[in-house]
């Protein structure tokens, strides 16, 4: 009778193999998990241990370790066992102490703890700065860093507005024109010191790093929704008067038999008194404003977003001038293949997925009664 491989024998089912070879082919595995997952998949081949050694270039301890290991564990033993490391040097007084210090206000005429200043905050424990930002890690705590959010109220009439903006989008009425209006403002004409090198095979282009300044210029946008094409013009200033002026244009441009409706946020040119006169003296053309911290509603923010990947962020601009004339190039050259964008989002519908998911959380809380006693807005 043939000698079998090893006593410790290794059977794989398809799901645990191709686990094990998801870990050989992975670039991010460590050489030594790669190692063990090889010598149990070569182990379930029927290989015997030194084969597998001279295979692997280890020893044949090693690889009867780790095959003893996988039969009788599985994919677990794979892992280092947990070691117990040097003791720890600073007990949970001090790491309570680091950690409360992290979490409270900073020193007066400071706005940010650093690792040096938590030091110098407990000079009575004697730790060390890189202890203390060890301490740190481990307490997944980063006082120097900082995440930005936005706390506006979950109102009824947030979402109202919200979703007649989208109303607009999604059912705009027959006869009506759709645009979209928005200012660009303090754009920056910059122009680096020394040429940019071009891309070549297996090298990024080099772009140098300082560069000169030329002033700043602002733009006003109307985005028609409809074909997704786009007017913009300079502006000096970006108040009502400028704004009615170009209203006026828009007016004066579009077919008299056709309805405007403007979709604007709340700026103060576009809420001014004359703003408001001039609108209530031209009855063809209504106003749908974009909530408050909702200006992403508007789609010539879609096109502000198209105009600096495509030219502001990698343009070179000698002069306020040359940056207006490079814009409207931009744009014309857009409008020559512009296509509507394809808006999906329903802000009302958003909405009431929105007070389902809170009613069926509060019916799983305190019971379907109380759920359908909440207000169907809220």
């Amino acid at each position: 009778m043939a000698r079998i491989a090893s006593s410790d024998v290794v059977m794989l089912g398809a799901r645990r193999k191709a686990r094990l070879e998801a870990i050989v082919r992975a670039p991010s595995s460590g050489q030594a998990l790669v190692r063990r997952a090889r010598i149990a998949l070569l182990a379930h081949r029927g290989w015997p241990n030194a084969a597998i050694a001279r295979e692997l270039g280890c020893t044949v301890t090693t690889v009867r370790t780790w095959r003893r290991r996988f039969a009788r564990r599985g994919m677990p033993a794979l892992a280092d066992r947990p070691r117990s490391g040097r003791p720890q040097v600073y007990g949970p007084d001090v790491r309570l102490q680091i950690a409360a210090t992290a979490t409270s206000a900073p020193p007066e005429g400071t706005s940010v703890w650093t690792h040096a200043l938590i030091t110098a905050e407990l000079t009575g424990t004697g730790i060390s700065v890189s202890q203390a930002g060890r301490v740190l890690a481990s307490l997944d705590l980063a006082p120097h860093k900082v995440r930005g959010w936005l706390n506006r109220r979950d109102d009824d009439q947030f979402w109202d507005q919200a979703a007649a903006v989208c109303d607009v989008y999604l059912r705009p009425d027959p006869g009506t024109v759709v645009v979209c209006i928005d200012e660009k403002t303090g754009i920056q004409a910059k122009s680096r010191k020394y040429p940019q090198r071009p891309p070549a095979p297996g090298h990024a282009a080099r772009r140098e790093f300082e560069y000169a300044r030329h002033g700043t210029m602002s733009i006003i946008a109307a985005l028609h929704v409809a074909t997704g094409q786009v007017v913009t013009e300079p502006i000096a200033r970006n108040d009502s008067v400028t704004f009615i002026s170009f209203l006026h244009r828009l007016d004066q441009c579009t077919d008299p038999r056709l309805k405007i409706r403007l979709v604007m946020d709340n700026g103060s040119s576009h809420t001014s008194r004359a703003t408001r006169a001039w609108l209530a003296a031209h009855p063809r053309i209504t106003v749908t404003r974009t909530p408050r911290h909702a200006s992403w509603l508007d789609m010539a923010e879609l096109w502000f977003s198209i105009l600096t990947r495509g030219l502001l962020r990698r343009g070179e601009f000698t002069s306020p001038a040359d940056l207006a004339a490079k814009i409207t190039g931009f744009a014309v050259r857009y409008n020559r293949t512009a296509k509507p964008f394809t808006w999906a989002y329903d802000a009302g519908a958003d909405h009431a997925r929105y007070r389902a998911r809170a009613r069926n959380a509060v019916a799983a809380t305190v019971g379907p009664a109380a759920a359908r006693a909440l207000p169907q807005a809220a």
